[in-house]
Order: C-alpha cells, then structure tokens, then sequence
C-alpha cells in the first residue's frame, strides 16, 4: 500500500447478479437460491439501482396467506399485506436503495449498514448505475493486511513525521495487527497523538505504547546547616 486511505471501490465485489424490476416471484426465488444471498439489488432499463429486493420482503408471500389475512392483519401491516399479493420485483422491492459510491470510505460504509440495518450495500456511480455490492466481510478485508506493510506505514506516516530526527531511536514492532511503539522521546507530549494516528493506520487491530521520556532527576537538596552541637574545648 502508499498511505492512501482504502475506498469501497478497493474491496468491493464487482460480478454482481442483479434483478430487472419485471422479475417474477418465482425467478426471485431461483436466483437467491442459486447465487446462495440474500437480497439482490433492482435494476431499471438504465442500470440505475432503483431498489433492493431481500428475503424479508418476499416472506409475507407465505406469512400472510389469503385464509390467514384477518382484519388485525390489514390494518396493522398493511405493507407486508400489498408484498404478500406481489408478484414482480418491482412491486416487492424495498426503495429507494440504500447505495455507497466507490470512493466512499470503509468507515463511511460501515457507518450506513449500521445506521439502516443491512449487511450489503450496492455500489453506485454518480449516476446510479450500479458498480458492485461491498458487504461486511468485504469490509473487513482490509484486517488481512501484512504485519510488515502496517510497520512500514506506521514508521513512514506516522513515527518520521512526528518525531522527526529522534526517530530512529524508536521501534515500531507489529504482531497480528496489533502495533506496539516504544522507546525514548524527547516530548512526552507527543505519546497520545501518536497512538491515536497508529490506531487510524487500516489494518491496525490495536496500538501498545511503550515511549517513555528523558529520566528525570530529582532536583538536589541543597546543604543544610550542621545545626548539631559541638561539645566544648576543655
């Protein structure tokens, strides 16, 4: 890597199975079960992301049979009673669709599956059309990064930038993603922001830090007069 923050464009996955919105039910079902997901984006003419169809959305089809649709059923989930009675992929769908541009980053993503509850997103252009679908274990890929890599752009973004001459003299050892500094500094002031900056470095798991300042001396206590008594000459 060159120091340059990892996007969803670097680890997203690119062969995507889509769905037109005249999708039958059925055609639905084949394809989630053959390509082993769990929702699949909708696509219009365009190629434009215009929706998300998941396994949530087709289950009222067996939930909400017509013998079971009493009056509680209509009016509490009226929803979930329209997606029993639908039959393309257009009607099931749920939109608009929650998307993420490629240059987004992995932080950015992550932040919008927690936010709206989804393990996948659809990745989009600046006009819709879909590019890729990053998942959660897409986002994680970037904890596979070599010990040796992470040091390497610790020392160099971080450690020489900061410290500047005096780095040299510190060690930045990386152990299964965990990075632990240490030596001697000359400003101890400077510890907690570089921790901070090593945590921000991608494939960090975790930052151990062990520099340490300049030894110091207590101040000498100055001389104090003998005050014990001499006997007198006799």
């Amino acid at each position: 890597m060159d120091g340059a923050a990892t996007v969803v464009g670097d680890v997203m996955t690119r062969r995507v199975v889509a769905l037109r919105t005249g999708a039958t039910f059925k055609d639905i079902v084949k394809t989630i079960r053959e390509w082993r997901v769990s929702a699949l984006p909708v696509l219009d003419d365009a190629g434009r992301v215009v929706g998300v169809v998941s396994e949530a959305d087709m289950l009222p089809k067996e939930e909400y049979r017509r013998s079971d649709l009493d009056r509680y059923g209509r009016l509490q989930h009226p929803a979930d009673v329209y997606k029993a009675g639908a039959v393309t992929a257009g009607e099931l769908m749920t939109g608009p669709a929650v998307t993420v541009t490629p240059d987004a980053t992995l932080a950015r993503a992550a932040h919008i599956m927690a936010r709206h509850g989804v393990k996948r997103l659809p990745v989009v252009g600046h006009d819709g059309v879909l590019k890729g679908i990053v998942s959660r274990s897409d986002l994680l890929k970037v904890f596979l990064r070599d010990d040796e890599d992470i040091a390497e752009e610790v020392r160099r973004e971080v450690v020489e930038p900061l410290f500047g001459t005096h780095a040299e003299a510190l060690r930045v050892e990386v152990r299964d993603g965990v990075v632990t500094l240490s030596g001697l500094v000359h400003d101890t002031a400077l510890v907690p922001l570089a921790a901070l900056l090593v945590r921000g470095v991608e494939g960090v798991v975790d930052v151990q830090c062990a520099l340490t300042g300049p030894a110091s001396h207590p101040d000498p206590v100055p001389d104090l007069p003998d005050t014990r008594r001499t006997s007198a000459s006799t």
